[in-house]
Parts: structure tokens; sequence; C-alpha cells
């Protein structure tokens, strides 16, 4: 029985991945023909089936960039970036499609030690970092146990020499995983979808206007109070939203 259900679910998976495709190229077809909302519809199917690619996300920003969609473009180009960071067919059409924006806010640049700390944490996800840090941990146990088991006087030098280096590469791998973690923890990304949004002084509509944000923004959630979010802007300033103004990249 256990063979048949999982044959069973190959099989589903099988017929789902080659729907997806089918879907996805109906997609890219509708959008070369100028059939942007239609190209659309197909891709956004693809995403009722809880799949997520980068080049999904990047043809469904490019659809709404035609459309003049702000938001949705933004923030599908955005969620492309989530998965491939690096791809400069992204990064391109991204800039384009910030140009559309109504907020022009200033960034803090980051400077010395701190901008250099960042980068290199950056570098390597999460996961990449813990591999380093659990294989060079492998090394620093084997060339340990050569050392101790050794009786060459040269053996022993060598051994101990590359087991303290092990040990050091394992330390500063850990301490870059659990900065990364954090960074990625504390990287709470959304994008303003309301036409205008004020921002308040505090969580509630009793309280004073601080400013007032357009479409196409992008923020930082600091804090969730019901359904309002603390957010802050790239130049350092805070302030309230409501949650129906704003759309999260990812899950909270």
């Amino acid at each position: 029985m256990k063979s048949v259900f999982y044959i069973l679910i190959a099989l589903a998976t099988t017929i789902s991945v080659a729907q997806n495709d089918a879907l996805f190229e109906q997609g890219n077809a509708l959008y070369n023909e100028g059939k942007f909302s239609e190209a659309i519809s197909k891709y956004e199917r693809i995403l009722d089936t809880k799949k997520h690619s980068a080049e999904l996300y990047f043809n469904l920003g490019n659809a709404h960039y035609k459309l003049n969609n702000i938001a949705p473009s933004i923030y599908y180009f955005e969620k492309a970036l989530l998965l491939a960071p690096n791809d400069k067919e992204i990064l391109h059409n991204i800039a384009f499609a910030r140009n559309m924006t109504v907020d022009d806010i200033d960034r803090i640049p980051e400077v010395g030690f701190s901008k250099l700390f960042k980068n290199l944490t950056n570098k390597l996800s999460f996961d990449t970092w813990a591999y380093i840090s659990v294989f060079a941990m492998s090394f620093f146990v084997l060339l340990y146990l050569m050392y101790y088991f050794s009786y060459s006087t040269a053996k022993k030098r060598l051994a101990f020499i590359g087991s303290l280096s092990f040990l050091v590469v394992t330390c500063m791998a850990l301490f870059f995983a659990f900065n990364k973690f954090n960074i990625d923890k504390d990287d709470q990304p959304a994008i303003v979808f309301s036409q205008e949004a004020l921002v308040k002084s505090e969580p509630n509509l009793r309280s004073e206007e601080s400013f007032r944000l357009h479409e196409g923004t992008k923020v930082q959630i600091l804090d969730t109070v019901k359904n309002w979010k603390k957010i802050k802007l790239t130049d350092g300033t805070t302030g309230w939203i409501s949650s129906e103004h704003i759309k999260v990249l990812k899950e909270i």
C-alpha cells in the first residue's frame, strides 16, 4: 500500500509541474502578444499552487510594469530579488520601476567597519555559513586526533597548527552565521500599495499625522500592534501605518 501511495504522490506532483509549465508558457505567449492582464492571470494561477520562482516573479513584475501598476510591479521584482539577489536583469528592471514612484527618500549610507562587516556577513547565506562551521569543526576534530595519536614531533606540530586554524575558522563561521540569522530576521520589507497612505505618530487613528507615503515605496516593518505596523524608511524616519496600506514581502 505504501508503494502505491508514493506512486500516486509522484504522479500528482508530475501532473502539477506539467500544468504549471504549461501555464508559464501560456503566460509568456500572452505577454509577447501584449496581452499583459491575461498573462498576469496565467502567472497568478501558478502562484495559487504555491509554486514560486524568481522567473515567475520577474515576469509578473514586467507585466505589471507594462500596465503602469507601480506597486505590484515593484513588489514582484522585490520578490524575485529575494530568490535571485544578484540577477542583473531583475536589478535593471526594478530600477526603472522605482523611477515611477512619487516618494524621493534619502538613504543613510553605511560607512567604515559597520559597512565592511555587514557586506562580509551578507556574502554568504545563513546555511552556507553553518555548513562551513560544520566542515571546519570536522577537520578540527580529525587534526586534533592526529595530533593526539601521532608520535612524530613534526606531525604533532603540523596537526596542532592545523587544528587550531580550523577551530578559528569554526568560531568565525558560527559568528557570521548567527549574525546573518539576525540580519535576515530583522529584515522585514514591505511595499506600499495604496495610492496615498497616512503614516501616524502612534498606532491609532486619533494620533497626529507624521507624513504620507505613496504606492511603490519600500519600507521596513519594525513592530506590529493589532492592524498597525511600525515602519522605518531608508532615511531613518519611523511611523505607524495601517496594515491595509502595505503588503509584506516575506512571511512574518
